[in-house]
């Protein structure tokens, strides 16, 4: 296994996501059925970035444009891009001071390597200095993301962002406590 180092992204990092493998085979996804969240076979290969390329990088420069959390790791034998994570550093939430954890990518052949835990712990700590006292998190439903942000301490979250649900209804409305 190649070491892997950590670092705040700049602007000019933001083509590099290009040199990642988003792909994911998705066997089962968390759906509501009859009023009820259940878990249902769907056997989809999503083979790039979920709603497009563009999409994912567009994101990724704004959080950094706004001074955002954007902190990426990087496989240090060939210098490589192999996981990123963004936080938007704007508030919001009526209970809770939020912070929208919104995107966390691993390169398919690097995953469950303990690269997302690091990177969930790099940006909670950065969060944490903005005074911010949850994550929010409209993770993608995939049986395996969840399980990954459930070990991780999250839980559904308890206010739900309209905005942010209604942009996607099939995601997993999550939360961390900081």
């Amino acid at each position: 296994m190649h070491q892997i180092t950590y670092r705040k992204l700049t602007t000019k990092d933001c083509e590099r996501i290009k040199e990642m493998d988003a792909s994911q085979f998705i066997k089962r996804a968390w759906r509501e059925v009859e009023g009820e969240r259940r878990l249902v076979e769907i056997n989809y290969l999503d083979p790039t970035w979920p709603g497009g390329f563009e999409d994912h990088y567009n994101c990724l420069k704004e959080t950094i444009e706004k001074n955002g959390s954007a902190i990426g790791a990087f496989d240090s034998s060939g210098n490589q891009l192999v996981g990123f994570i963004t936080v938007d550093p704007e508030f919001f939430g009526d209970k809770y001071r939020y912070v929208l954890l919104d995107q966390l990518y691993v390169s398919r052949q690097h995953r469950s390597q303990g690269i997302g835990k690091k990177l969930f712990t790099l940006a909670a700590e950065e969060a944490r200095g903005w005074k911010a006292e949850k994550f929010y998190i409209a993770a993608g439903s995939a049986e395996e993301t969840i399980a990954f942000y459930f070990a991780l301490g999250c839980r559904e979250a308890v206010e739900i962002n309209q905005e942010i649900y209604e942009s996607d209804p099939r995601d997993y409305q999550m939360e961390y406590t900081l």
